[in-house]
């Protein structure tokens, strides 16, 4: 029972059009908000921020545009991230990525997400076992990437998407969902410059991701996707060959109608969503999120990040804890959430974990 009252709060989650705050400010809301979550360690470490920061194997998800800017020729990643934890042991987010250079200014790559609600045990009125059904999502995403000069590149990616939550029973209008959708990024890394005490590099990066078109769930109900813009930049402190410092700051939006029953075409919907509020509910209807990385000897990283959500818009706040261990052969990330909000956060309590190989030629990137 807990599992199907579990699966049942994700259905209406992601099938509810309207959702008020205390203050009666709307709250957006889309389909397929799974989209959404951050796979790797690396990021949760740093406030759940990766838009802008070093290539890495998982640059597919936060900025295609990274990957021209890769370190080495191949990055093979593998990620792991128990969900609502608290609650039970069986829903989890994993995926796998992989990111070829294959030239000094064009990479390309496939990034798997899978979403996964557990078994859910089905019985009748009688309590005579009907059988289960795993609810899932599922995305895939294949990207390039070039380089236009040698500090800016540029990255397109295309999706597919599958999202089933549908229960067996006489009485279900839930279908599954299959959908597409296309990811614009950029992004730019300065060169290498000495600033007195120290060397010093910055990142700029913007992505544009899960642009597509609605989805119904149930017939003639059209749903939103979540489409999302994310624009950041950072600062490489170099104090010397063993010891770089990492600063970086991310704002998110959504590109989704502030109104869910609006009637605009997805298109429409994305560009006007910027201007259908008021300019400080704007503002309101923006994260921010703050990540810092130290690194020794590329060897060993310690991380940290702050996340921030308006208390309007759905009040997400918490400190992230991360580290890093690598070796010639893989990477091991962590990263643990300390959520500082009063609503719950599904990963509160929550270690997560991602594994990465880096191999091939090693290009000279900076």
């Amino acid at each position: 029972m807990k599992k199907l009252s579990i699966v049942l709060f994700f259905v209406c989650f992601t099938l509810q059009n309207k959702v008020q705050a205390q203050n009666e400010t709307s709250i957006n809301t889309t389909a397929m908000p799974f989209l959404l979550i951050t796979p790797d360690a690396r990021a949760g470490g740093m406030g759940d921020i990766g838009v802008a920061t070093s290539s890495d194997a998982f640059a597919i998800f936060h900025n295609p545009a990274k990957t021209a800017f890769n370190q080495n020729r191949i990055s093979v990643g593998v990620n792991y991230t128990p969900w609502l934890r608290n609650l039970t042991d069986d829903i989890f987010v994993g995926g796998g990525s992989y990111v070829n250079r294959y030239s000094e200014k064009s990479a390309w790559g496939i990034d798997l997400k899978y979403f996964s609600l557990g078994e859910v045990a089905l019985y009748d009125l009688g309590g005579i076992s009907n059988g289960t059904e795993k609810p899932n999502e599922l995305a895939i995403t294949g990207i390039y990437s070039l380089k236009l000069s040698e500090t800016f590149s540029m990255g397109i990616g295309l999706k597919y998407v599958h999202s089933n939550y549908k229960i067996r029973s006489n009485d279900s209008s839930i279908d599954a969902v299959n959908s597409f959708a296309v990811d614009v990024s950029g992004y730019y890394q300065s060169k290498e410059a000495n600033y007195g005490s120290f060397n010093g590099r910055y990142r700029l990066g913007f992505n544009i991701a899960n642009i597509g078109p609605k989805v119904e769930y149930t017939p003639g109900v059209p749903n939103f996707i979540p489409t999302n813009a994310k624009i950041g930049g950072g600062f490489d402190f170099i104090f010397d060959d063993m010891n770089i410092f990492g600063l970086n700051l991310e704002f998110t939006k959504l590109l989704v109608p502030s109104n869910p029953d609006s009637d605009r075409g997805w298109f429409e919907g994305m560009f006007t969503s910027l201007g259908d509020r008021s300019f400080e509910e704007e503002l309101q209807e923006t994260t921010w999120a703050l990540g810092a990385e130290y690194l020794y000897n590329n060897s060993f990283a310690l991380r940290t990040g702050y996340f921030h959500e308006s208390p309007k818009k759905g009040q997400r706040q918490y400190f992230t804890l991360g580290a890093g261990f690598a070796t010639k052969a893989f990477n091991i990330d962590l990263s643990y959430l300390i959520n500082t909000a009063e609503v719950n956060n599904p990963l509160e309590n929550t270690l997560r974990f991602s594994l990465s190989f880096d191999l091939g030629e090693l290009y000279e990137i900076y």
